[in-house]
């Protein structure tokens, strides 16, 4: 018995010795050219969420941190950012020599990864979207602010929602990370944008291609990651105010955020910050009605950092009050909203009326029907543990939705449509120790989720799922070889609720108990466990320092959502019914990416090739009439349980084959003896759609066309003893016509030059290039003791005031404009954006700094 006690000591000793004993981080922080000492630079460890800043001699110390091989990055502006593996075991000292650049960019990867790895070894393509360029950029939106992205593409319903489009796939095949969890809501919903705070994203990175290795269902094109700031280092409280004010849609964004770190580890943060706009303008349509919508998030996280590891718990509320775009003209192209009173005349069959707005409704900041309120709860623990030279990560979440749409003006706060959604996610792993140029990690993650439906019109039942996945994955580094891999088993267990809607022309849609007169079953009970293999494997080859290439294979997986496999009823965004299959098989796809790059002191450049090949693809195929001769299949049940749509056409969803190929190029030349100039180009591209169909219906709703962007970006520097830093850009962006058209929705439905000549030509406004100018200017006010007072940025979109639609806009698929011989209504027109933003220093004493 003695025995067994001794050894089970001997195993804890080696598991947990390592963690009590001291290790630390120590080193200084140097101009490469001249040797002197930076101050200021921060040297953060994202894998331990921990920072140190170097101090006036150059020095820092990180304490207290966990044995191990860690990814460490090195930032300070107007050098570039390095990154490098380092061993702690005990007390290492690391100096760090920077290069002068004005060009920064992020050079550590933490998506699809255990570990944070170095972006130049990571096979797995991925897009950064620096805070830098956050700051000098407007958008309306947290999706719209990487609209330009690489290979990404933006679906948008107005200025508020935007759906992330990665290389040409979106909705539940984008998978969204938003403070270290996955975003669960609806995202199969058009006009269900993502609920998460675009003041509260420090950066964005961005997966193209399938992660359902790291992340399972769900993550079959790709994933986006909305990255928080790092926390501070330890000592430092820091603040700051952002104002905001854009001159089209009279947007006005007011933020406050303060965060601090104690010297015992305790890092905290807290925020507040709301977001309103007018209706945006364009120059044909003039104000888009109903476009307006409000924003309040607020969040905070407190957590505990030690040579153990750290824990910390994140708690966020996001609401959101926005109008919805209905695009009802009358015949003189006048924009028509929809009103109710006692005593109204109502404009047939409705029972309410369309009226021409006002002044007041033009630049009203509170949305009018048809309108949403969002509101989206969340709690996250995050934790990671050493253990030994590795380390057990831990991250769990709570989360609450609830979606609320009202669209009857007779019944302005009823909510027609609402969605109630809560769900946990939980991901548990093993990170191993480094051995030599190898390390892995295995674990367990998956989501659970129970929805009800409790508004009056019922697409979807009452449902839940159950998803749980395990994987193990791995990577070894062979002098210039990086190999990394890995492989993962997916199962979701889905029921949908059984649902009786009343037919009773005083009650319709009410749900009622089962059997009760006068009603009928919409949704039958059904129990689908969907499960299938993803994996990949991929390396990356160093040529030398500065040259590289990459190839990657990975197979994703995804589980059907709701809509697929349980839908039955009127899809009020896009006004068909929709039918689902509760036997519809899951799909799985197999993506080829090949790359190659050079990262040099005077250009980055990198071009991506793939092929994304995907078996039992999910979509809506149109039903045809049994009837011969009758053309599409009509819903006559839907006269009977009481809606407004008696001849929606029919989708039902089905599986297919299909695929995709493209590519990206990203182009930065930042010449070393020319530090005031940067050029940034990009090219992003995709095609394909579903295999074995002849006519257009193979072509996928939303695949973006060629887009091509390109940036001149002057950095001044100093300009006198109040402005530095100052800057100067010139932008352009450059879409190409969209002729893989699918033409088996809405104002493509049966339109032809020979039938229908005048919708059909003006149905080409919708499938149009565009090119648009941009601009920017900037820098950093400072005060009389050269402390930095705030930072400025002007920017200009659409800088000629361009009349265009983007093949993205869901707005492209409403009325013919009869005015203009114009289909739809179009993007944004000019805007001019002035942002501000204040930071607030505080002392030893935790008194804010006075200049």
């Amino acid at each position: 018995m003695k025995t067994i006690k001794y050894i089970f000591a001997f195993i804890l000793s080696g598991l947990f010795l390592p963690v009590l004993a001291q290790n630390s981080l120590t080193g200084k922080i140097s101009d490469s050219a001249s040797g002197n000492t930076l101050p200021g630079a921060v040297i953060y460890i994202p894998d331990l969420k921990v920072a140190a800043q170097s101090g006036a001699d150059g020095t820092y110390t990180l304490d207290n941190i966990p044995k191990g091989t860690f990814v460490v990055e090195v930032r300070i502006l107007g050098y570039q950012v390095i990154s490098e593996a380092i061993k702690i075991d005990g007390a290492v000292t690391q100096n760090f020599k920077l290069v002068q650049s004005e060009f920064q960019e992020d050079e550590v990867v933490v998506t699809g990864n255990s570990k944070a790895s170095e972006a130049q070894h990571n096979p797995q393509p991925t897009t950064d979207v620096t805070n830098e360029y956050i700051n000098q950029h407007s958008s309306t939106n947290v999706i719209d602010a990487i609209a330009t992205a690489p290979g990404v593409a933006v679906i948008t319903d107005g200025q508020s929602i935007g759906k992330p489009i990665i290389r040409g796939l979106g909705y539940n095949r984008v998978l969204t990370i938003n403070d270290g969890v996955e975003q669960v809501d609806q995202p199969w919903f058009d006009e269900f944008g993502i609920e998460a705070d675009p003041d509260a994203v420090n950066r964005y990175e961005i997966l193209k291609g399938p992660g359902s290795l790291a992340y399972g269902s769900d993550a079959i094109s790709g994933v986006l990651n909305l990255i928080p700031e790092d926390p501070l280092p330890a000592g430092e409280t820091k603040g700051d105010v952002l104002f905001n004010y854009q001159t089209n849609n009279g947007l006005i964004n007011n933020m406050f955020h303060i965060a601090g770190t104690s010297m015992k580890g305790i890092s905290w943060s807290l925020r507040a910050d709301n977001i309103m706009a007018h209706a945006y303008q364009d120059p044909y349509d003039g104000y888009v009605l109903n476009s307006q919508f409000s924003n309040f998030n607020t969040d905070g996280t407190i957590g505990i950092h030690k040579k153990w590891g750290y824990s910390q718990i994140h708690l966020s509320y996001f609401y959101m009050n926005t109008g919805i775009v209905d695009g009802t003209r009358d015949s003189a192209g006048n924009q028509l909203i929809p009103k109710y009173y006692p005593g109204i005349t109502p404009t047939p069959p409705f029972p309410f009326a369309y009226v021409e707005p006002d002044q007041q409704d033009m630049k009203d900041y509170t949305p009018f029907v048809i309108y949403q309120y969002i509101h989206h709860y969340k709690f996250v623990w995050d934790n990671s543990f050493a253990v030994g030279n590795g380390a057990i990560k831990a991250i769990f979440s709570y989360q609450h939705n609830q979606r609320q749409e009202m669209n009857d003006p007779t019944q302005p706060d009823t909510a027609i449509i609402y969605y109630d959604s809560k769900a946990v996610t939980f991901d548990a792993r093993y990170v191993s120790p480094q051995i030599g140029g190898f390390n892995f990690s295995v674990g367990t993650n998956g989501v659970t989720q129970d929805s009800k439906s409790l508004g009056f019109v019922q697409l979807i039942p009452d449902y839940n799922y159950f998803q749980i996945g395990g994987f193990a994955i791995a990577s070894e580094k062979l002098g210039k070889l990086n190999l990394s891999g890995g492989i993962r088993y997916d199962t979701r267990t889905f029921t949908g609720g059984e649902k009786w809607i009343s037919t009773d022309t005083l009650t319709p849609q009410k749900p009622v108990p089962p059997n009760s007169p006068n009603s009928f079953e919409e949704f039958q009970p059904f129990t689908t466990i969907f499960s299938g293999m993803s994996g990949s494997i991929g390396g990356t080859y160093d040529f030398s320092k500065t040259t590289y290439a990459k190839l990657n294979i990975a197979r994703g997986w995804r589980a059907p959502n709701v809509n697929e496999c349980g839908a039955n009823g009127v899809h009020d965004g896009t006004v068909v019914y929709e039918l689902g299959d509760n036997n519809i098989k899951p799909e799985t796809s197999l993506e080829e990416d090949i790359a190659f790059g050079v990262n040099s002191k005077d250009v980055n450049f990198e071009i991506d090739g793939f092929v994304n090949t995907i078996s039992n693809f999910i979509y809506a195929r149109g039903l045809l009439s049994q009837i011969p001769g009758n053309g599409d299949s009509v819903s006559n049940a839907l006269s009977v349980n009481g809606t407004l749509f008696p001849d929606a056409p029919v989708f039902k969803y089905v599986n297919g084959n299909a695929q995709l190929e493209g590519g990206e190029i990203t182009l930065d030349i930042h010449p070393s003896g020319l530090k005031w100039l940067e050029i940034n180009s990009t090219v992003s591209y995709v095609t394909g759609g579903l295999t074995g169909i002849n006519d257009s219906t193979k072509y996928l709703p939303f695949v973006p066309p060629m887009r091509i962007t390109g940036d001149v970006i002057f950095h001044i520097g100093k300009v006198c003893s109040f402005l530095n830093d100052a800057y100067f850009r010139f932008g352009v962006i450059n879409v190409a016509q969209q002729s893989d058209v699918y033409r088996e929705a809405a104002i493509y439905t049966a339109l032809s030059s020979a039938a229908t000549p005048f919708e059909y030509a003006a149905s080409q406004n919708a499938e149009a290039g565009y090119t648009l100018f941009n601009a920017g200017l900037g820098g950093h006010i400072l005060k009389h003791s050269g402390r930095e007072a705030c930072e400025i940025f002007v920017i200009c979109n659409n800088l000629l005031n361009t009349g265009y639609m983007d093949y993205m806009s869901r707005f492209k698929y409403y009325p013919v404009n009869l005015a203009t011989d114009r289909v739809g209504v179009f993007n944004m027109g000019r805007n001019i954006s002035f942002k501000l933003i204040i930071p607030i220093g505080f002392n030893d004493k935790g008194e804010a700094e006075k200049d």
